[in-house]
């Protein structure tokens, strides 16, 4: 049989060379008839951490790799756009301090 590939979004990278991964998909329900949102979490191999938090991605199945990972990553196929606003706040806190302190230090006398 061969191998499934599917498509996903990367939910979480914090782990070294592995990526959880939502794959969402809509399902009529069986009783109603009603169109219900449904989603996948799988456990991704990312040899090189290529994909980061909110890629979409291309994966197909494999052999298991350990207790969760039974997919590996064939391909990114759209980076993510996203902004960590936290990070970004920082590093411009941290640059105003760093001129704050240079133009301080010129005008102290020197004694």
């Amino acid at each position: 049989m061969p191998k499934r590939v599917v498509s996903g979004v990367v939910t979480s990278d914090k782990m070294s060379k592995t990526r959880r991964v939502e794959i969402n998909r809509v399902v009529k329900h069986p009783k109603y008839k009603k169109y219900v949102r449904r989603r996948t979490v799988c456990h991704m191999h990312d040899e090189n951490n290529e994909s980061s938090q909110g890629d979409r991605v291309e994966l197909i199945e494999s052999e298991p790799l350990s207790k969760l990972k039974r997919w590996r990553l064939v391909r990114v196929l759209v980076k993510s756009t996203e902004v960590d606003v936290a990070a970004l706040r920082a590093a411009r806190r941290g640059a105003e301090a760093e001129a704050l302190e240079t133009t301080h230090a010129g005008d102290a006398p020197e004694a």
